[in-house]
């Protein structure tokens, strides 16, 4: 069943990019929802300009939809916060994203006559990325969405329930075989019917001249009609009621030849009514005929392709510039365009101060480690700009467990990161580990009691220093910090949560360590996991 419907086909046109698999198991359950997309062109123009046309469209979506969702996009309305409009990150973001894509005259309906969907969007520049613009458009407006599917039937026995394409279709036929059956037993009666009225004017033909005199002398003509010509009922109030003329000799032709059409179409009613095989040929050929009539050509494409996201169309829209994260230690972001940025010219609320100041890109995410191990990212994008505070983190994401963000650092997703606890436990990761999907974040180091985050940085290569706060010092490859997506690590250094926690962790360059160099750095070289040495060498 599904070689010969492969999926709906809906009105006007579109595309389906459901998977067969998705599409089988909607039509299996008859309920579920498939996704369909738009279909486009791109007109090319003079001096290498073009634009977009929309010109097939979802179920259920018209132009205007689509037009004021652009608009909702280009325009968003502010929400009154404090008795001020203010306006979110993302609304912000996606303004933007669509005043800089999008010309600010570009777009237009001009369906008609000549085209039922033609829908036309000029871009901001003809330097616009076609592919850019379109994945945009799917992920923010009904030009991509879901069209629901609910095979709900009112089946022969009057019940209505869910159906199965399957079942559905067995149904409508067994009803249509019943409509069809209805419809001859109808038609034989009145062929049977009609027959016997004939069959009575037949009979009394050949002798007008009696039924003309029975009429005349007869106290109750029809039943003496009844007794002469061995009619009916039926047949006697019949010939009482036509006129003479309809009696004649020519219209006993016709009457021959009515008849003999009438037992002729009698006869094939019959057939049809006792065999179950030439019923069902007659419904066969009935809907053959009314395909050929009223069918067309399938309108809805069917090609599975993937879905557009919101966060496909974000990274597309994101224009790629310098910027700075501003994180305090109170958990307020803020950014500032480009990278000249003094951090010791930077302002707080009171009891506040700054807890990193991050030059990055702006397609970058901020990963904030809160104090329970949990990892929140935040797109670069995301972050306000402006003067002021900025915003707390936590509109931007949803802490767990009374967790509070302590170390902040901007990731690019294919470079590796040093993270280590206070317990002298830590691991490498690439930056794309600690991405998550929600704002509630994801569990990424594991902590034992009483421990906390302490180490986020940008793994170096050679050489390390584990510095812990009772001033004792380990030295070893970095190579031998093994690489995991998220948990405990390993153990670096000899360490516990309180005053001998872990406190730093340095890149040796050039054989020194921030204070650590020369003959001390050798001493506290050693093996991963050691105790270290002391930093300072105790007095004589």
């Amino acid at each position: 069943m599904l070689a010969l419907i492969p999926g709906p086909d809906y009105p006007g046109g579109a595309q389906i990019i459901s998977t067969p698999e998705e599409i089988a198991a909607t039509y299996r359950s008859g309920r579920g929802s498939l996704r369909v997309r738009a279909k486009w062109k791109i007109e090319n123009l003079a001096r290498g300009q073009w634009k977009l046309v929309i010109t097939e469209l979802p179920p259920g979506v018209s132009t205007a939809t689509v037009l004021s969702e652009i608009e909702a996009c280009s325009n968003p309305v502010a929400k009154e916060k404090a008795g001020k409009k203010v306006f979110t990150p993302e609304q912000l973001n996606l303004k933007a994203a669509f005043l800089s894509s999008i010309s600010e005259s570009g777009v237009r309906d001009e369906s008609g006559k000549e085209h039922a969907v033609r829908l036309v969007i000029e871009p901001a520049s003809s330097r616009q990325g076609q592919d850019d613009l379109v994945r945009m458009l799917l992920a923010h407006t009904s030009l991509e969405t879901n069209a629901s599917i609910n095979l709900t039937v009112l089946g022969v026995n009057g019940t209505p329930r869910q159906a199965s394409l399957y079942s559905m279709i067995a149904e409508w036929c067994r009803f249509r075989l019943a409509t069809v059956e209805r419809r001859t037993r109808h038609r034989l009666t009145a062929a049977e019917k009609r027959i016997h009225i004939l069959e009575g004017r037949l009979a009394v033909l050949l002798d007008i001249d009696k039924v003309i005199k029975v009429i005349r002398e007869s106290d109750d003509p029809k039943v003496d009609l009844m007794a002469h010509f061995k009619l009916s009922e039926i047949q006697a109030e019949d010939i009482l009621e036509i006129r003479l003329r309809q009696l004649a000799r020519l219209e006993g032709i016709k009457i021959s030849e009515e008849l003999a059409k009438l037992r002729e179409e009698a006869a094939g009613l019959n057939k049809l009514l006792n065999s179950d095989e030439a019923m069902r040929a007659c419904v066969a050929a009935e809907i053959e005929g009314d395909a050929k009539k009223y069918g067309d050509d399938r309108r809805t494409f069917i090609e599975a392709a993937d879905k557009v996201t919101m966060s496909d169309a974000k990274t597309v829209s994101i224009v790629d510039e310098p910027t700075t994260l501003i994180v305090s230690k109170h958990g307020w972001l803020r950014s500032r365009q480009g990278h000249n940025i003094d951090p010791t010219q930077l302002s707080f609320r009171s009891g506040d101060e700054l807890l990193a100041c991050l030059p990055c890109r702006t397609v970058d995410n901020l990963i904030l480690l809160d104090t329970k191990g949990r990892a929140y990212s935040i797109p670069a994008s995301d972050i306000p700009g402006g003067k002021g505070d900025g915003v707390p983190a936590t509109s931007l994401a949803d802490f767990q467990d009374g967790g509070k963000p302590c170390l902040a650092v901007a990731i690019k997703n294919d470079a590796l990161y040093l993270v280590a606890a206070s317990g002298g436990y830590g691991f490498r990761c690439l930056g794309a580990d600690l991405l998550s999907r929600g704002k509630a974040g994801k569990a990424f180091m594991t902590l034992s009691e009483g421990e906390l985050p302490v180490i986020f940085a940008l793994a170096p290569q050679g050489e390390i220093a584990c510095v812990t706060k009772d001033g004792r010092a380990l030295v070893f490859n970095i190579d031998e910090i093994r690489q995991l997506p998220k948990g405990r690590g390993l153990k670096l250094i000899d360490a516990d949560p309180g005053k001998t926690a872990l406190e730093e962790i340095l890149p040796v360059v050039d054989g020194v360590a921030g204070k650590l160099k020369g003959e001390r750095l050798e001493i506290c070289r050693g093996n991963r996991g050691g105790n270290g040495k002391p930093m300072k060498a105790p007095r004589k």
